[in-house]
């Protein structure tokens, strides 16, 4: 069987899609260390993260008899309510597979969008085995989270946006882009939409399985007892072929970050862009805040998201250590 591959077209179609129903999310423009950075902030999205863009794309492709019997995703919030809110607009069944430990505010905002949430044990059960058996049994489609080319095509459109921004800003175009990664779907969609940048992927300290990969050469999954994080949307212990093959195609490279940068990041982004940025979602920031990532013109740092609760982001600012659960 031929399996659809992600392409810079469908970044561009699916740009167009999303262009046709909201406006493009801010870009912010800030010094770091006199260098001009610009900061695309998707954290301002209606459900708070980039992952709506590929819901959005997916969920226009099926065809009306697929539409009727729904949809299944799993997720541990942003997926789920990029999923939520595209099937809610457009009067589609969908339910959510969600750890039963997810952040409070991520599984209310779900089901305040319409969708049926099924929890699991992150510990004991396959979110993947669930899902699927659900699709099976409602005749859904089943919507990876990052596995899928109309989700990577989807989530690029970011890019296509802030590249055009960053023109009109007066800045160059982007040469360097440095992006959350958790399964690697917006990374992909990034280097598709920018065939002339580099891309830095940046994920969490002990979860940074494709940075690993990418060194490697082939995939290499999150080791045995990873660390716990407050980057609850970047606890991905396996990336996929599809978005592997893309940033290893591009010669993508791979930072990781700790808690701390994390925090710091998150105090950053409110101090200085006025910005609530959920933890996964200001690793990029972080990184190169870190100097882990030197500022250069052309850079390009996405904030993917901002839902998180308000104790959790209380801790951030005042540079307490996350309460975060120890992983599966």
């Amino acid at each position: 069987m031929i399996v659809r591959q992600p392409t810079r077209a469908g970044v561009r179609d699916a740009a167009a899609k999303i262009a046709q129903i909201l406006p493009p999310s801010p870009l912010f423009v800030r010094e770091i260390a006199g260098v001009p950075v610009a900061f695309k902030a998707e954290s301002l999205q209606p459900m708070g993260a980039f992952k709506l863009r590929g819901a959005w794309h997916r969920l226009t492709a099926l065809d009306l008899a697929s539409r009727k019997r729904g949809v299944v995703a799993f997720s541990s919030g942003n997926h789920a309510q990029g999923v939520a809110w595209a099937a809610k607009r457009l009067g589609l069944p969908a339910v959510i597979v969600m750890p039963a430990d997810a952040p409070r505010v991520k599984r209310e905002a779900t089901l305040a969008l319409g969708a049926e949430v099924v929890a699991y044990d992150r510990a004991t059960e396959s979110r993947e085995r669930i899902a699927a058996e659900l699709a099976e049994a409602r005749g859904a489609v089943l919507v990876p989270s990052f596995d899928d080319p109309w989700v990577i095509e989807g989530q690029g459109g970011a890019a296509v946006e802030a590249a055009k921004q960053m023109v009109e800003a007066g800045l160059p175009e982007p040469s360097h882009a440095v992006v959350p990664c958790g399964g690697g779907g917006l990374a992909a969609g990034t280097a598709l939409a920018l065939p002339e940048a580099r891309i830095t992927v940046v994920e969490p300290e002990g979860w940074d399985d494709m940075r690993r990969s990418l060194e490697a050469g082939w995939i290499e999954p999150v080791g045995e007892n990873p660390p716990p994080t407050a980057c609850d949307a970047l606890q991905t212990p396996r990336v996929s072929p599809l978005t592997f093959e893309v940033l290893a195609n591009r010669d993508a490279r791979g930072v990781a970050v700790s808690e701390a940068e994390v925090r710091a990041a998150q105090r950053w982004a409110a101090e200085v862009l006025h910005l609530v940025v959920e933890p996964g979602g200001a690793v990029a920031l972080a990184a190169v805040l870190a100097g882990k990532v030197a500022p250069e013109a052309g850079m390009l740092v996405i904030l993917s998201g901002g839902n998180t609760d308000a104790e959790s982001f209380g801790r951030a600012l005042t540079g307490e250590p996350a309460r975060v659960e120890e992983p599966a």
